[in-house]
């Protein structure tokens, strides 16, 4: 079943509002993954340099358009400016990397992935002898900003964004910009809805995707401690029953009713379909008020896998 909502962005492009996410997959699973999502019907794919698998995403995308299975412009590939990246000196140089890796002129939406910076390196991040990762604290939003807009001008990027930004450093770009952030990438879902973060981007035009919507449990082993399993919730596990559909379709059904758009990720052929099928059916009213006060304010991802970025001046949590 393709996907049957989209969001609108600030210069009135669309983006389709469910996505397929490939964060934590190795090549060979993005490869059979992505070939079941775009048999599914999914569109808009994303993906970042830091995940090491746009090249694999590049081959099997360029099959399916040699093919004449699809067009480009069917598609929507968004891809991220690196932490080793974040300086306005580095923009071009990393996105016409990704352009080369996936094989694509453009990409529909280019995010800076996070609003710190490390040093620039071929491999793993530095490390310093407290086993911390080395920081670089020159990081500059403004005139990282204005390079940015630069690639969208030259047409290397439709639409430019952010991800894992707070609202203090979105409100900065704002008040510096030319062209508007078109989009935030944040964790969001039942345990981390950020509502005010939500309503203020929303409120200055900027659309907001989810990523972990289900919860990434498989990311303990990267942080070493527990994090909450979303798809074992009651209240979840009651509204889904009486839908008759999966606690992931209601934990993403949710956040499509919020107005936000998400990447769930499986390598799971079966739920990658699942993830897709949400719009045969509608939360009632107040069941969406029983998931809203779900909201616990637990954030999962926050980076404890870069050991010592929280020392960053522009950490963002």
């Amino acid at each position: 079943m393709a996907c049957k909502m989209d969001i609108l962005l600030a210069n009135g492009a669309r983006m389709p509002a469910l996505g397929f996410g490939t964060w934590r997959a190795s090549d060979e699973e993005v490869e059979k993954a992505l070939n079941e999502a775009l048999i599914a019907g999914y569109r808009h794919i994303d993906t970042a340099p830091v995940y090491l698998n746009e090249k694999m995403i590049g081959k099997v995308l360029k099959q399916w358009l040699e093919a004449g299975k699809l067009t480009r412009e069917e598609l929507f590939i968004v891809t991220k400016l690196p932490p080793h990246g974040t300086r306005a000196c580095s923009v071009e140089k990393f996105l016409k990397r990704s352009l080369a890796d996936l094989q694509m002129e453009y990409v529909d939406l280019y995010l800076i992935h996070v609003p710190f910076t490390v040093p620039e390196v071929d491999g793993p991040f530095l490390m310093n002898e407290d086993k911390e990762i080395v920081l670089e604290t020159t990081t500059d939003h403004i005139a990282l900003w204005k390079a940015m807009e630069k690639v969208r001008e030259d047409g290397l990027a439709r639409n430019i964004g952010l991800s894992n930004f707070n609202q203090r450093q979105i409100q900065r770009i704002i008040d510096n910009c030319q062209i508007k952030p078109a989009n935030l990438q944040i964790e969001n879902h039942i345990y981390l809805q950020q509502p005010e973060l939500v309503k203020f981007c929303k409120s200055n035009g900027i659309s907001v995707t989810a990523y972990s919507p289900l919860g990434s449990k498989g990311i303990e082993t990267l942080l070493n401690r527990e994090v909450p399993n979303l798809l074992e919730n009651p209240v979840v596990k009651e509204i889904a029953n009486k839908l008759r559909k999966s606690v992931a379709q209601v934990l993403l059904r949710h956040l499509l009713q919020r107005g936000i758009s998400t990447i769930p990720k499986s390598t799971n052929a079966k739920r990658v379909r699942e993830n897709i099928d949400l719009f045969d059916f509608k939360i009632e009213d107040s069941d969406m008020a029983l998931l809203d006060a779900l909201d616990q304010n637990i954030r999962i991802c926050d980076f404890g896998f870069f050991p010592g970025i929280s020392k960053h001046p522009e950490f963002p949590f």
